[in-house]
């Protein structure tokens, strides 16, 4: 694969996880009974960032758990004989709670539709919203998300890889293109 396109670097990362948790709190009047859920991986440390300015702008520290959907997957017999499965972490109990999925790029739909199924193993929310970084459409089930960071219209041949500084050394959003 070759890069074809950086979509955001650092600074338009941030401005786009500001604002998501803006909407975040506008639309849920607060903070209260929100929880936020990063699907593993890239969106543990993209929730950990909308906690982080979700304190900055309210002052409130929201908790943040980690989801491991591997078990949930469709295409789980297609991945892996032996999947590596992980442990999901979410340090309150989420019945009752406005849990805010987070994650790095929303593509068919699938891995959302895992999301849901594992968070609703864990108990029963008020509601569940989706905070996505980068929506590249080309949905195979209806799944949209409530929040944004930017829409990019791709071709199914092209790649959306998000780049986080904890996992990858850099926070970069690409756009690459396969050989």
């Amino acid at each position: 694969m070759r890069e074809k396109a950086r979509i955001m670097d650092k600074e338009g990362m941030g401005r786009a996880l500001k604002r998501i948790a803006h909407e975040i709190i506008e639309h849920n009047k607060g903070t209260d009974e929100l929880v936020l859920v990063g699907i593993r991986r890239r969106g543990i440390p993209l929730a950990k960032m909308l906690r982080d300015f979700i304190r900055e702008i309210e002052g409130v520290e929201v908790p943040v758990g980690i989801l491991d959907i591997t078990l949930y997957r469709d295409d789980l017999s297609l991945k892996s004989e032996q999947p590596e499965v992980h442990k999901t972490e979410v340090p309150v109990s989420i019945k009752g709670k406005q849990v805010i999925l987070v994650d790095d790029v929303l593509y068919t739909g699938r891995t959302v539709r895992a999301a849901l199924d594992a968070v609703i193993d864990l108990g029963r929310p008020q509601s569940i919203q989706l905070a996505i970084l980068v929506d590249r459409g080309h949905r195979e089930l209806p799944i949209r998300a409530d929040f944004v960071g930017k829409n990019v219209p791709t071709a199914k041949k092209e790649v959306v890889e998000v780049r986080v500084a904890e996992i990858d050394g850099i926070d970069e959003v690409l756009i690459m293109e396969m050989d």
